[in-house]
Order: structure tokens, then sequence, then C-alpha cells
């Protein structure tokens, strides 16, 4: 039995949460829905140690309530933006397992939010990065170091191009240089199985954008190669 007491939500409040969960388990209304995405992911990002707590009971809910599923996955969405958050997740190893194949299960109904859905995925495999950093390649931007003179390199993949380039704050992307896609057969890891599921579903821009991010990148300033994707804790920068 959970000890809500000592159970802190985002607001730095105990108690309420469990009330909350009472309340939408008995179909109470979007009220408590709204108050319960409010102390368990603030603003749609931040966790706390009640998020992890609830996820039992959100995840027993998701099968036959959206509102459910989309708070859980926020909930692990935002475990890396928590100190404690990949540990408190490893409690609960078959709620997560659970929502991936509810998550999964969706995306065979083409779901207009596929993409939004499918950084809920990549957050339920684990791949926390992947999944706070990748957009849906319409106009994705990055930031890599060079591996050969450490330059910082613009990554873009999306309808402005796919390429590397120098970014100059008066200038724009400077210096560009044609990235170099990966071909799908010789991808491997999380970008083997991301393409297999895009591919699986229909969704063509996210295959070729996830081919062109787990290619080959050419610095302008040294001529070096990286792989694109080796840079696993790149952070999105701002489009042009």
């Amino acid at each position: 039995m959970t000890d809500w007491t000592q159970v802190v939500d985002a607001h730095g409040v105990v108690g309420r949460v469990p009330l909350l969960l009472d309340q939408v388990e008995g179909e109470e209304g979007p009220g408590a829905w709204e108050e319960l995405w409010d102390r368990l992911c603030l603003h749609g990002e931040t966790v706390s140690a009640a998020s992890f707590t609830a996820l039992p009971r959100l995840a027993a809910l998701a099968p036959t309530c959206a509102r459910a599923l989309e708070l859980a996955s926020a909930i692990v969405r935002g475990a890396l933006r928590h100190p404690d958050g990949k540990a408190l997740l490893a409690g609960c190893p078959n709620e997560v397992a659970r929502l991936r194949e509810l998550v999964d299960q969706r995306f065979r109904t083409r779901p207009a939010d596929y993409h939004r859905l499918f950084g809920d995925l990549l957050a339920l495999a684990g791949q926390y990065h992947w999944s706070a950093s990748m957009g849906d390649f319409a106009d994705d931007f990055y930031t890599v170091s060079s591996p050969g003179c450490e330059a910082e390199v613009t990554i873009a993949v999306g309808d402005y191009g796919c390429y590397s380039a120098i970014r100059d704050w008066d200038r724009g992307d400077t210096e560009r240089r044609t990235l170099r896609p990966a071909p799908a057969e010789e991808l491997r890891g999380p970008g083997r199985w991301m393409h297999a599921t895009a591919d699986r579903d229909g969704q063509q821009r996210l295959t070729e954008g996830i081919r062109y991010v787990f290619g080959r990148a050419e610095c302008p300033a040294c001529a070096s190669l990286q792989h694109c994707g080796s840079a696993h804790d790149r952070e999105p920068s701002s489009s042009p």
C-alpha cells in the first residue's frame, strides 16, 4: 500500500494525487484530469515522485482511457528531467512494457498525433534523448561537436534541406555540406527499429528523416566525417 503522505507532487503537495486518481477512475469529469495533469506533469514536462508513484494506476486505466495513456506516456518522457527518474521507472517495468504495447497498437490506427506518440514510444523504450530531441523532420535542427576540430556544427533535416553547416548569427547557416543518409539495410540499434516502425506505419517523412539523422555529416571546418546519430546527448537548436 502506497503511503501518499510521503509522496510530493509537482506543487510540493502530498495527498491530493490519490484523491484525483479516485475521481478519474470513477469517471468524474475533465476537471479532475486537468488538475491531475497539473500535479503529475506540470507544463507537460515537469514530473515528481508522485508522477512515478501514480504510474501503475494510470497504466491500469490506459487500455480503455486515452487520457490515461497520454499522461502516463508524458510522465515517462519526463524521466530524463528528474534526478531519480530512471530509478523510479525501474520499479514498474511491467507497466512501462504495457504502455509501450498500447502506444504501438495506436500506431496501427494512423493517428493524427503520430509524431507525438512516436516520441512517447521512444521514451517507453528507454530512448530518452531521442524522445526529447527528435521532431517530425519538417524543420529539425541539431547542434553537434565536430570530432575533428570540435567546431559547433548545425545538422538540418527537413524542408530547409538535409545538411551540415556552420551557423552564423547574421548570415544563417553557411558552408553547407549535404548529409549522407544511412541505407536502411545498414541501420543498427535504435535507428533500425525506429525506421522499421515508421516504415511499417507508412510514415515516409519520418523514415527518410531517420536515415539522415543516423547517416553521416561532414564538418565544414575540417572536413571530418561523423555519424549524426552518434551525438546522442545533443540538444535541438532554434530554427533559422
